[in-house]
């Protein structure tokens, strides 16, 4: 019995920061000259327009989480400071995007949601989002909750996996699943190279799908799942991690990163198809995580896809920046508004911490978009 997942949902924090903003506000928080240089050349280089972030302090120079301090450099929240506003927010946000979600996939009522999974890395709060979700929304109490915590930009699929396996089982089961980063809350200002690529990367976001054994309609687009697949990348335990630190999370982010990824994305994803009789030439849509231009770069390049397929996932980075585990939901969600043929093999791609690659190999099926292309690869209005 498949899984289907009817309908992606995505939603961000009210605040807005172009690129130069944010570039000019790191410049003048960051000591160093060379590090000023630094942190000029690789905001260029991102791809990034515009970000999303639950704060408003970035605009504010004498109060609020973040402010910048008398000699000029910006204040350091603790840990539990950070934490607090992400308590609040990450509610806030969660609520707004399961009402959203069900008001946008109207075959399911709230009242046949059987689970919840929520994933998120970028805060703890317990009563925490998907408690809130249940008593605001109206849920059933009884409704199965479960939290995918600390996983990073792959958790996605972990998520999606545990849903699909739900559905799989009980042909009853209505998941709603829920991924939600506050990235920008661990904002550290350091003259550190692999803290100004974090900085320069990250944002807040958020983004929920449904899934359930149930056929949809083939009036829309949709997803069948056909399968996931993890797979660490050899010696790069170093290159990618995400730790607790006393301000803030800390990110550790190696700039062999996207040459790790490249240098073994083909031999990995052939192994992953060959268990399904698929070859790399099968797919029709990439769904590639965009966690940065250089990782695009190399995912395009060593599994020489022609310039348009990674279009989508450039359009996520340029409007909205990686938002960890939601971005790659992101993805999908633009392939499904812009989808322009009935059917295609779709496999969809995420890295996180370990490096850990996940995989998924999803059936795009129902009838295509007939509109022209948005500019915006995913819209979250």
């Amino acid at each position: 019995m498949p899984a289907y997942i009817h309908h992606i949902a995505t939603e961000t924090p009210p605040h807005l920061y172009s690129n130069e903003f944010a570039c000019s506000r790191m410049k003048g928080w960051v000591q160093d000259p060379r590090a000023k240089r630094m942190v000029e050349l690789i905001y260029e280089r991102t791809g990034i327009d515009t970000r999303y972030s639950v704060s408003d302090d970035f605009m504010k120079d004498d109060e609020g989480l973040f402010r910048t301090l008398p000699d000029g450099t910006i204040n350091s929240p603790t840990t539990g400071q950070r934490n607090e506003l992400y308590g609040q927010a990450a509610r806030d946000l969660a609520v707004k995007l399961a009402r959203k979600t069900l008001a946008e996939c109207p075959q399911f009522a709230k009242e046949q949601i059987t689970h919840l999974v929520f994933a998120s890395c970028t805060g703890f709060t317990n009563p925490g989002p998907d408690y809130h979700i249940i008593r605001e929304l109206g849920l059933n109490e009884n409704v199965e909750r479960y939290t995918v915590g600390f996983m990073g930009c792959y958790a996605a699929f972990p998520a999606l996996r545990m849903a699909a396996q739900f559905c799989e089982a009980n042909p009853d089961a209505v998941v709603m699943v829920m991924c939600l980063e506050l990235c920008t809350l661990h904002l550290q200002v350091s003259d550190k190279t692999e803290s100004i690529v974090a900085n320069a990367l990250f944002a807040d976001g958020a983004a929920a799908a449904i899934l359930s054994a149930r056929k949809p309609s083939d009036e829309r687009p949709y997803y069948r799942v056909q399968g996931f697949h993890s797979a660490l990348v050899p010696s790069s335990e170093a290159d990618m991690a995400w730790e607790i630190g006393d301000h803030g999370f800390n990110m550790v982010l190696s700039a062999y990163v996207p040459g790790l990824i490249g240098s073994n994305i083909r031999e990995m994803l052939s192994g992953v198809l060959a268990k399904r009789d698929l070859k790399l030439g099968d797919i029709d849509e990439w769904a590639v995580h965009p966690g940065g231009r250089a990782i695009l770069e190399q995912v395009e390049q060593h599994l020489q896809l022609a310039p348009e397929a990674l279009e989508i996932s450039r359009g996520v980075l340029r409007d909205y920046g990686n938002m960890s585990s939601p971005t790659v939901m992101f993805v999908l969600k633009g392939m499904l508004e812009e989808a322009e043929t009935d059917r295609a093999t779709t496999c969809a791609i995420a890295f996180g911490p370990g490096l850990t690659v996940e995989t998924a190999v999803l059936e795009r099926c129902g009838a295509a978009i007939t509109s022209p292309k948005k500019s915006s690869a995913a819209s979250h209005a």
